[in-house]
């Protein structure tokens, strides 16, 4: 089978490409530098030069593909231009979905997020592909990608067979990015970097491991039926509860401060004034600080239902990520 990505070279997709490469799928892929993608190029990728913009391109690298997988998505948490979340993650699908139906391609698989659905209203009531937004988005990320998902949905009514998936936090070995930010934040408590646990602790996220949401991919191109969403989620657990397997599968002990939610915000807003200053991202900003004092728990039991999508402990994502950091 022949298929096209786009995002290939970020943390998920460099990780896809690779398992479709061992699976001998025959890939092109859409990439912003031909010199970032060196390695995919090494194990036989064809790589096409240029972003969401360039039509052209799209077209050429998606003649004579049987299926899509379109993760290209702009999801930082500091632009420069705020623009860049619908120019990307909105126009940028367009162009995708348009491309793929002029081809007919036979499937398209479109990489959403679970935050699309917002917090879940309880840490033990976790959101499903059924549940209803509760309150109004934190970020342009979420709200961008839920426009691009009610675009797939449009080109579903047009006759293109899209499946959506949407991973929660993911996490796990490989290129430590703003979609791997358990790794940068495992490698920054191995140092002793990191000293603070969000709020009193027990608002709960939920956490998939690379591999899984990897072969969740697979599995929505697979069996996923068309117009459907699959969440592609892991185990739910309480920043206490994160922070405690990570000191003990670490085998180092650190102290760690329980930040009241006044603080984290008055701190944020602190960070996002520098970043204004000095035009450097900060590490965090108050729209993302409310996001990560509400609860984001969530089921992937559809995907269990329907795909045989299948879940990584958390203990074992995190000891194998933890060894994967020591090694390097």
């Amino acid at each position: 089978m022949k298929v096209f990505i786009t995002g290939a070279t970020g943390y998920i997709g460099h990780q896809l490409t690779q398992e479709l490469v061992d699976r001998n799928y025959e890939v092109n892929a859409l990439v912003r530098s031909k010199e970032k993608a060196a390695d995919l190029t090494a194990i036989g990728v064809k790589v096409y030069e240029g972003d969401l913009d360039e039509t052209q391109v799209i077209d050429q690298a998606m003649n004579g593909v049987d299926a899509v997988f379109h993760l290209a998505a702009y999801a930082k948490l500091w632009p420069n231009d705020a623009t860049i979340y619908r120019r990307v993650n909105v126009r940028g699908t367009q162009h995708v979905l348009d491309a793929a139906l002029k081809h007919k391609v036979k499937k398209v698989v479109v990489t959403s997020t679970a935050s699309v659905y917002g917090p879940s209203t309880s840490a033990d009531n976790p959101v499903n592909e059924a549940s209803e937004l509760k309150r109004p988005f934190t970020n342009l990320y979420e709200s961008t990608k839920a426009e691009a998902e009610q675009l797939a949905q449009d080109f579903v009514k047009r006759g293109l067979p899209v499946v959506i998936v949407n991973p929660s936090r993911v996490y796990g070995p490989g290129k430590e990015s703003d979609s791997n930010g358990i790794a940068k934040l495992l490698r920054l408590y191995l140092s002793g970097k990191w000293r603070i646990i969000p709020g009193d602790g027990k608002q709960v996220g939920n956490y998939c491991y690379i591999d899984d949401v990897v072969k969740g991919h697979l599995l929505a191109l697979e069996q996923g039926r068309s117009g459907e969403s699959y969440l592609l989620g892991g185990e739910n657990a309480s920043y206490n509860r994160l922070f405690d397997l990570i000191s003990k599968l670490s085998g180092k002990k650190r102290f760690l401060l329980h930040m009241p939610p006044w603080l984290l915000l008055l701190a944020s807003s602190g960070l996002e004034l520098g970043a204004r200053l000095t035009y450097r991202r900060p590490l965090i900003t108050p729209e993302w600080a409310r996001k990560y004092l509400a609860d984001w728990s969530v089921s992937s039991q559809k995907a269990i239902n329907e795909l045989g999508y299948t879940i990584t402990p958390l203990q074992e994502g995190l000891e194998k990520t933890l060894r994967s950091l020591q090694e390097a």
